[in-house]
C-alpha cells in the first residue's frame, strides 16, 4: 500500500513540473521576460521549460527517480533564491513555502525510491534462495527416482514383483503458495 501511495505522490509532484514546463513552452516570450526581470541571462526560457517538462515526465514515469528528484529539488531551490526571495511580500512568502514543500516532497521521492531499490535487492536475494532450494529438491527427487528404479530393477532381477509407490500430498511454500515439489511420491515396500 505504501508503494501505491508513493507512486501517487510522485505523480502529483510531477504534475506541477509538467504543467509549469508546458506553460513556459507555450508562452516563451513571457517566460523570457520573467527570467530577464529576475536578473538572469536571456535565452533560458526554452531550456527551463524543457527541463521542467522532461523532469516531470521522468518523475511521473519512475525513470531515474533519485537523480531527477535531486535535479528538480535543486531547480526548485534556485527558483526560491531568484524569484521568491522577498519574504516580506505575502504572495512571495507563500510561493517560497510552496517551493519548500515541493523540495520536501522530492526529498521523500528520493528516499522512498532508495528504500524500494533495497526492497528489490532483498526480493532478488529471496528468489535466488528459493531457486537454490528448488534445485536441491529436484536433486533429491532425482536421487529418489534413481533409488526406486534401482530397487525395482533388483526386485525384477530376483523374480519378485516390482515395488509400487503412490503419490501423496504436495508440500507447498507457506509464503508463496507454490509447490516445493511438483510431484512427491512415496515408495512402499511390498
Amino acid at each position: 500500500m505504501s508503494k501505491i501511495a508513493a507512486i501517487i505522490g510522485r505523480i502529483l509532484i510531477a504534475l506541477i513540473f509538467i504543467f509549469s514546463g508546458a506553460g513556459k513552452l507555450a508562452d516563451i516570450s513571457a517566460t523570457e521576460t520573467m527570467i530577464v526581470a529576475a536578473g538572469l541571462p536571456g535565452g533560458l526560457a526554452i531550456p527551463t521549460g524543457l527541463f521542467e517538462l522532461l523532469g516531470g515526465l521522468c518523475l511521473a514515469a519512475g525513470f531515474m527517480v533519485r537523480l531527477v528528484a535531486l535535479l528538480l529539488a535543486g531547480f526548485t531551490a534556485l527558483t526560491v533564491l531568484f524569484f521568491h526571495h522577498q519574504i516580506g511580500d505575502p504572495m512571495q512568502r507563500i510561493m517560497a513555502l510552496k517551493n519548500l514543500a515541493i523540495i520536501g516532497g522530492l526529498a521523500l521521492a528520493f528516499a522512498h525510491s532508495q528504500m524500494w531499490s533495497h526492497y528489490y535487492a532483498i526480493a532478488r536475494e529471496r528468489r535466488g534462495e528459493l531457486a537454490a532450494r528448488d534445485a536441491d529438491v529436484r536433486i533429491r527427487d532425482a536421487e529418489l527416482r534413481a533409488a526406486r528404479a534401482e530397487a525395482r530393477a533388483d526386485a525384477l532381477a530376483q523374480g519378485h514383483p516390482a515395488p509400487v509407490y503412490e503419490p501423496h500430498a504436495v508440500v507447498t511454500d507457506a509464503g508463496e503458495g507454490r509447490p516445493l515439489v511438483s510431484r512427491r511420491r512415496r515408495w512402499f515396500d511390498w
